[in-house]
């Protein structure tokens, strides 16, 4: 299962606003390669929808059936907002509803705010 867990308002590539909602997965133990600790994590992604703003306030905190997976992209640049820092990364997360069996590939990955 996933979670609605916030929206953001988008402009498409024709500047026409659009609510993307932000999907959460199950939280997972993940163990760092720094300290050797665990610590607890969930991967997240955006997906487009068709909602207006009112409903998609109304739909944090409802859960989907599904997945998030993560999938190979072409190389990309992603600014960490925290720190600054500017990391390569090659890859993203997609929903991957529970009908489906494989995931769609992306060309490109959209980035959060």
């Amino acid at each position: 299962m996933v979670t609605i867990t916030a929206y953001f308002l988008r402009e498409s590539k024709l500047t026409k606003p659009f609510i993307a909602l932000e999907l959460s997965g199950d939280p997972e133990f993940i163990q760092s390669s720094i300290t050797g600790r665990f610590y607890l994590t969930s991967k997240k992604c955006t997906i487009s929808s068709t909602y207006t703003e009112d409903f998609a306030k109304m739909l944090i905190g409802k859960q989907l059936p599904g997945r998030i997976d993560r999938i190979e992209v072409e190389a990309y640049e992603y600014t960490n907002q925290t720190t600054g820092e500017v990391v390569t990364l090659n890859h993203s997360y997609i929903y991957v509803p529970e009908e489906t069996t494989h995931p769609v590939q992306q060309e490109k990955p959209v980035q959060t705010a």
